[in-house]
């Protein structure tokens, strides 16, 4: 597959999911939202039809592929007004952890399980005091004598209500030097000691997030995945493959919300023509269409040179990827509002509530000031600002 053409394999991968997506589609995803409800329904059936482990090995009960695929799924349902946000965290971050560092057992234990859609994962990572700055995580692992006692604190971690384990980034005590190394444990959603409280968003979603308290939680040896010397490095396998996820979903998002604006600018007739043949109308969607494709066009070129082995040249295409998506997601749910008029701030047209969605691709799962960040120290040579 070149970044320009895709194989017949992904397209009928699209074409597949697309039809899932349509089956449930965002009246469905929205009365999920408000009523409290969660999309399990919907992620129970895709890991089923093996949409949710395409990108894990074949001989754990994935489907083999990559990152490219992967991120055809949640684009087709973003695109279809129901994303999965825990795609983003469940079979990207910790399927690929598991796949690169796990061990053998560890493999056998949750691959199976998250590729069909029978597990679900989360990823604990941001706490209160260290926001991106990971370096100054305090959650810590000490050695005990059956393995590890683990405590700390984290907050906006997605899905735990669905979740049944959850990999935590935390430090080991080196009890020779007294310094933190960085590692990453699997930790059961309900081992005694973690707690978890839901955060009040202003946000209507289905998936819901949550402040997890760690206290003194009991783990065995083999909760450790990696090296807890590599911890680091093995973090950032992961955070790649985040990052084209979360292109993924603001891209899917923004499909939706450019395709519910043409389908109203289309029919909408004010005087004697649609509203959509004013340039006024159609140059802002034409503008947004254009950046959705250059968005998708670096998000695949992300995939590709991940899938090909090539973590240098993903980090930066990734971030990049992440970047322009928020942005075409933020403009074209903006635009769809603006598109509809008074329309586009109803409950019945379904495009407001866009609005917050998109705008938190450009907060999470990283914010796009440290991505000017990235780029500017790494890909234009400046001197580190921080």
């Amino acid at each position: 597959m070149s970044f320009y053409t895709e194989s017949e394999e992904r397209q009928a991968l699209r074409q597949a999911v697309g039809e899932l997506g349509k089956k449930y589609g965002y009246a469905w995803f929205d009365q999920q939202a408000r009523s409290g409800g969660n999309t399990s329904e919907l992620w129970q059936e895709a890991g089923k039809l093996g949409y949710l482990g395409v990108n894990l090995p074949e001989e754990y009960g994935g489907g083999g592929g990559g990152m490219g695929d992967l991120s055809i799924v949640l684009e087709e349902l973003g695109a279809a007004g129901c994303p999965l946000l825990m795609m983003v965290v469940s079979s990207s971050i910790v399927g690929t952890v598991i796949t690169r560092f796990g061990t053998e057992e560890q493999k056998q234990r949750w691959l199976p399980g998250l590729a069909d859609g029978s597990t679900t994962m989360a990823f604990a990572i941001t706490e209160p005091d260290a926001g991106s700055n990971s370096h100054n995580i305090t959650t810590t692992a000490r050695r005990t004598e059956d393995g590890w006692s683990l405590s700390g604190r984290k907050v906006f971690i997605s899905g735990l209500d669905v979740a049944q384990a959850m990999l935590v980034v935390g430090r080991t005590e080196d009890a020779r030097t007294g310094k933190l190394k960085p590692a990453l444990f699997v930790v059961p959603t309900n081992a005694a000691g973690v707690e978890f409280q839901q955060i009040e968003m202003d946000l209507i979603s289905p998936d819901k997030q949550y402040t997890l308290f760690l206290d003194d939680v009991q783990l065995s040896r083999d909760a450790l995945v990696g090296s807890e010397d590599a911890a680091l490095m093995q973090l950032f396998a992961g955070l790649n493959p985040e990052r084209i996820m979360a292109s993924a979903f603001a891209i899917g998002i923004a499909r939706h919300a450019l395709g519910k604006a043409l389908a109203y600018v289309k029919d909408r007739q004010v005087w004697k023509t649609p509203i959509g043949a004013h340039q006024a109308i159609a140059h802002p969607l034409a503008q947004i269409k254009i950046e959705l494709e250059l968005a998708r066009l670096m998000m695949q070129k992300a995939a590709a040179l991940y899938d090909a082995g090539d973590d240098l040249g993903a980090g930066e295409a990734a971030n990049m990827a992440k970047y322009a998506a928020g942005e075409v997601a933020v403009r074209a749910t903006d635009q769809a509002v603006q598109s509809l008029g008074g329309n586009g701030m109803t409950k019945e047209y379904g495009v407001a509530a866009l609005s917050t969605a998109a705008r938190a691709a450009r907060i999470a799962p990283v914010s796009r000031e440290m991505i000017l960040n990235f780029v500017a120290q790494h890909s234009l040579g400046l001197p580190k600002s921080y």
